[in-house]
């Protein structure tokens, strides 16, 4: 079913579309709500209950802070992207969607690094980034003790820093190398496309940093080589001089003239 202009005016008890700020549709069976990109100040929006598969309209709604959209078919979190730019957005349920079923610790890590902005993810509320928080580090340092139980002590970081173009940046300290990077490359499972983006542009900037140190090093050494020769080259001069000046004048004047020859 369609959601028309008729039915949102009647619900909204409104006479124009720029004035409707609360909208309740719920159990009202919507499959296209395309409406939407002509109703640019709605705040609150009620949609549970409804057979909505896409968020592709809804982006348009500048002014949303609360979207309720439980009991739809949202099939994948991909839907997200389209909630990305609405900066009010603080109250989102999503729960009894297809989305959600298959593996719900990382369906509301998923949200919630798309959305940092929000404060009420479903049934949870203000603790929502702080249980984030906790429940990845114990994740990641309960894969690690996998990997680094028959060895020495590790130091292990895990800071999650929320922005919507960088989630989230894990950084492992290790006394050995090999460890570290068997982390490294375990933690790194986890992160998707874009971070990953993120991880290579660093990698790639370290690898410019160490090569420009290593040139530089390399130049310095090949300089105080050739200082060391010159200085050698002075020491055996000097020394030259000093058995010279030990000799008579005679063979000194011979010897000059020889080696000026």
């Amino acid at each position: 079913m369609k959601l028309t202009r008729k039915l949102v005016l009647a619900r909204a008890k409104a006479s124009d579309l720029d004035s409707v700020k609360k909208l309740n549709c719920w159990g009202c069976n919507l499959t296209d709500i395309s409406i939407f990109v002509e109703i640019p100040n709605i705040e609150v929006l009620t949609l549970s209950a409804n057979q909505i598969s896409s968020l592709e309209h809804i982006s348009s709604c500048r002014h949303l802070s609360e979207l309720y959209l439980r009991r739809n078919s949202i099939a994948s979190l991909s839907e997200l992207k389209h909630l990305q730019q609405l900066s009010r957005l603080k109250v989102l349920w999503l729960a009894e969607n297809p989305c959600c079923d298959a593996e719900p610790h990382r369906y509301r890590m998923t949200v919630i690094r798309n959305l940092p902005g929000l404060h009420k993810l479903d049934n949870q509320g203000e603790h929502i980034h702080q249980s984030f928080k906790d429940n990845t580090h114990k994740s990641s340092v309960k894969s690690l003790g996998d990997i680094c139980s028959n060895s020495q002590q590790y130091i292990v970081w895990v800071t999650i820093i929320h922005f919507s173009f960088m989630p989230k940046i894990i950084r492992i300290l290790s006394k050995d190398h090999t460890h570290a990077l068997e982390a490294v490359l375990l933690l790194m499972k986890d992160l998707d496309v874009e971070e990953l983006k993120i991880v290579q542009s660093v990698t790639e900037s370290k690898l410019r940093s160490r090569s420009r140190r290593r040139d530089s090093q390399s130049s310095v050494s090949h300089i105080n080589t050739k200082t060391l020769n010159l200085n050698l080259s002075c020491s055996r001069l000097n020394a030259s001089l000093v058995i010279v000046t030990k000799l008579p004048f005679t063979v000194q004047i011979k010897t000059f003239c020889f080696v000026m020859i």
